[in-house]
C-alpha cells in the first residue's frame, strides 16, 4: 500500500499537478472577482451574524464553524511544524500564499454549492460539489468519483491522519509507551462513535461551542510566547522571507522544497479548493449564496492566517530549538519550542491543544462524508446503512492512531491531490455562474442590506436550480 500511495503522489505532486492548478485557478478566480477575499473582507464579519430564515436551521455560522472544525485542526500544529522541519521556514510563507489564492477558489466553490443546493421535506439543506459537477457541470460521474474521493479522504486520510497526530504528542512524557497509542484510540474512537451517531445538528452544536473556544485559547497563549521571545522578532521574520526566496535551493530539489511543503500543508490545513467545505456551505440557510460564499473564505483565513500562523511564530520566535534537528519529528520539534518557552507547561498545553483539535477535526471531516453516500446511492441512507458506515468510519480513527507516521501523511496528501485534480477543473469550467452571483450581490447591495437570490437573476432557468426559483 505504500508503494501504491507513493506513486500516486510522485504523479500529483513531482510534476507539480496539484500546486499548479491551485496557484493558476486561485490567480484566475483572484482576477475575475476584483479580489473579492480582499475587497469584501469586511463584508464576511457582517454575514455571519446571520440568522436563518426558517427556525431551526444551519446558521451561517453554524456552517462556517463545521467547515473550520474540518479546516482547525492537527494541520494547524502538526501540519505546519512538518513544513517548517522539512522545508524550512519560509514554507509559512508560502502557506500564506496558498490561503490568500485559495480564498478565491474557497469563494467560487461555496458560492457554487449554495446555488445548486437541494432541500429535504424536513426544510435542511444539503449539497456540495458532487451536485454542482452533476447539475451545473452536466457530469453525474465526476461526482460519483469526487464523493468517492472524498469519503476516502476524511474518513479515511485525514480522520486516520487526525488520530495519530493526536497520539503522537504524548510521545514526550514519560507514561507513554507501546500500548499508549491504542489506548488512545480506544478513547478517541469511542468519544467519535458517540457524537457521530447524534447525527448532523449534534454535530453542529459540538463545533459552535468547541470552535471558537479552542481558537481563542491558542491564540492568546501564541500572544504570550510571542511577547516572551520578542527580541527574536526581527531574526523571526528575516529567516522566513530569505527562506522563502532561496531560489536556489528552492529550484534545486523543488519537490522537497519550502514551495511545495507550503502548499502540500497549506491545503491541508486549510483546504481551500479542494471541494470538502462546500458540503457544509450548502447547509447553510441564507438569502444569497454569495454570504456563504464570503463566510467560507473567512474560514481560511482563520485557519492558515491566524492558527497556522500562531504556531509558526510560537516555533519560529524561539531561535534555541533547531527546526531541521527534529526532520521526521513534528510533534517534538513544537512541543520542545514550548517547553523553552513556558516550561513544563509547554508540551501540556499542546498535548490539550491537540486533543481538542484533533477531536473536532473528527467531526467535522466526518459531517462531510454521509452526504456524499447519499449522492452515490441516488437517495438518503438507510438507518441500517448509516450505523454500518459509521462503524467503519469509528474503526478507522483507531486504525489510525496506530499506523505508522510516513503511511499516514502519504495517504492524507494522495487523497487530498485526488480532490483538488478533480474539483478545480470544475470549478474553473462552471466558476461564471459564481461570477454572476456575486455581481448580482454587489448590485443588490447599493439599494439593500439585504439582498435576496433569485436563480433567474443570473440567467438560470427555474429548472436548474432546486431552492432559489
Amino acid at each position: 500500500m505504500g508503494s501504491f500511495v507513493a506513486l500516486v503522489n510522485d504523479f500529483l505532486y513531482k510534476p507539480y499537478i496539484v500546486p499548479l492548478f491551485l496557484i493558476a485557478v486561485g490567480i484566475y478566480f483572484t482576477i475575475r472577482t476584483g479580489a473579492v477575499q480582499i475587497r469584501l473582507f469586511p463584508e464576511m464579519f457582517r454575514v455571519i451574524k446571520e440568522k436563518p430564515t426558517e427556525e431551526g436551521s444551519i446558521s451561517s455560522f453554524g456552517a462556517l464553524m463545521v467547515s473550520t472544525a474540518s479546516r482547525v485542526g492537527t494541520g494547524n500544529i502538526i501540519g505546519v511544524c512538518t513544513a517548517i522541519v522539512t522545508g524550512g521556514p519560509g514554507a509559512i510563507f508560502w502557506m500564506w500564499i496558498t490561503a490568500l489564492l485559495g480564498g478565491a477558489n474557497a469563494f467560487i466553490e461555496s458560492t457554487l454549492a449554495q446555488i445548486y443546493k437541494k432541500k429535504r421535506p424536513d426544510g435542511s439543506f444539503y449539497g456540495g460539489p458532487s451536485y454542482y459537477m452533476q447539475d451545473a457541470l452536466g457530469q453525474r460521474w465526476v461526482g460519483f468519483l469526487f464523493s468517492i474521493f472524498i469519503i476516502f479522504t476524511y474518513a479515511v486520510g485525514y480522520n486516520m491522519l487526525a488520530a495519530y497526530n493526536l497520539q503522537s504528542t504524548f510521545a514526550v512524557f514519560s507514561f507513554y509507551n507501546k500500548a499508549t497509542p491504542y489506548i488512545i484510540g480506544i478513547i478517541l474512537a469511542v468519544l467519535f462513535g458517540i457524537i457521530v451517531i447524534g447525527g448532523a445538528k449534534r454535530l453542529t452544536r459540538v463545533t459552535e461551542y468547541l470552535v471558537p473556544l479552542m481558537g481563542v485559547i491558542y491564540v492568546i497563549v501564541s500572544i504570550v510566547v510571542l511577547i516572551m521571545n520578542g527580541k527574536n522578532l526581527g531574526t523571526m521574520f528575516s529567516m522566513i522571507f530569505q527562506s522563502a526566496f532561496d531560489f536556489k535551493a528552492i529550484f534545486g530539489g523543488f519537490a522537497g522544497s519550502c514551495i511545495m511543503w507550503g502548499l502540500k500543508r497549506g491545503l491541508y490545513s486549510n483546504e481551500a479548493g479542494m471541494g470538502s467545505a462546500p458540503n457544509a456551505a450548502a447547509t447553510a440557510d441564507v438569502s444569497h449564496p454569495v454570504k456563504q460564499g464570503l463566510v467560507q473564505t473567512l474560514s481560511v483565513f482563520i485557519d492558515t492566517l491566524l492558527i497556522c500562523t500562531a504556531t509558526a511564530f510560537m516555533c519560529l520566535s524561539t531561535l534555541s530549538v533547531t527546526p531541521s534537528d527534529y526532520v521526521g519529528n513534528a510533534a517534538g520539534y513544537v512541543q520542545g519550542c514550548l517547553r523553552e518557552t513556558l516550561g513544563g507547561f509547554g508540551p501540556v498545553f499542546i498535548a490539550v491543544a491537540m486533543s481538542l483539535f484533533a477531536f473536532t477535526t473528527l467531526i467535522g471531516n466526518y459531517s462531510y462524508c454521509e452526504g456524499c453516500l447519499a449522492f452515490m446511492l441516488k437517495r438518503d441512507c438507510k438507518q441500517n446503512e448509516v450505523l454500518i458506515f459509521r462503524i467503519i468510519a469509528t474503526f478507522l480513527v483507531f486504525l489510525g492512531a496506530v499506523s505508522s507516521a510516513g503511511l499516514v501523511w502519504d495517504m492524507a496528501d494522495m487523497a487530498q491531490g485526488l480532490m483538488v485534480v478533480t474539483n478545480i477543473p470544475t470549478i474553473a469550467i462552471i466558476g461564471g455562474v459564481a461570477c454572476k452571483a456575486l455581481k448580482d450581490y454587489t448590485d443588490q447591495k447599493k439599494v439593500t442590506d439585504n439582498p435576496v437570490f433569485k436563480a433567474a437573476n443570473i440567467g438560470l432557468k427555474d429548472g436548474d436550480t432546486e431552492c432559489w426559483k
